[in-house]
């Protein structure tokens, strides 16, 4: 199948160390392999309010949650009018690590409320074509996240606050979200998302 005329948009959610950017990138090498043109992009989104972000979760020092979700609210509209509506207005397939759902785990995780947050996003965001949700239990996760180095986000990579996004996730209901089981071998996993994109979108890789 070739990417639409408006293009396709799939975004990878989870928690920290669930493997969703080696996931993203895996996709991405099959679908160009494939003759697919395809964006990779994250949030937080490299603009002034995604690195806030970044700064304040590698800080240790946390923001109250409403500050926290305006920064996120501020650079996801950015990130959609500067890459993701202009790549699937191109016809390219785009990859998103991260998205509103993680807003809606994360910042529900902390006392907001995660329907209010949902139904928000997706009025005001163009909605997914599909979301992989690439679930993984936090004390795996974490174990990743210290195995593979790199810069520590000690506000996120809190492990009951990750409990309780994880939970959020699982109270998702919506048609174009997908539980993915992050566990195992990397290409157990790439199986499991191929299979998904294959009985959702009809997108064989």
């Amino acid at each position: 199948m070739n990417a639409t005329a408006r293009g396709l948009f799939v975004v990878f959610e989870g928690l920290d160390g669930s493997g969703k950017t080696t996931q993203l990138e895996r996709l991405a090498a099959r679908l160009e392999a494939a003759g697919h043109a395809v964006t990779r992009t994250r949030e937080p989104y490299d603009c002034e309010a995604g690195r806030r972000i970044r700064a304040m979760a590698q800080s240790g020092e946390a923001v109250s949650a409403e500050q926290e979700l305006a920064w996120f609210w501020e650079q996801r509209e950015e990130h959609v009018r500067e890459v993701i509506e202009p790549a699937l207005a191109d016809g390219r397939i785009v990859l998103c690590d991260r998205y509103y759902l993680s807003t809606v785990a994360y910042q529900g995780a902390r006392g907001l409320d995660a329907g209010r947050l949902l139904a928000d996003s997706e009025a005001a965001f163009p909605l997914p074509d599909l979301v992989l949700w690439l679930d993984l239990p936090v004390t795996e996760g974490l174990t990743r996240v210290d195995d593979r180095g790199g810069p520590a986000e000690p506000v996120f990579e809190d492990a009951e606050r990750l409990e309780a996004a994880r939970g959020v996730y699982a109270s998702l209901t919506m048609s174009y979200l997908a539980r993915v089981d992050a566990a195992g071998d990397p290409d157990e996993v790439a199986k499991r998302i191929a299979d998904a994109l294959r009985e959702r979108l009809g997108l064989v890789v």
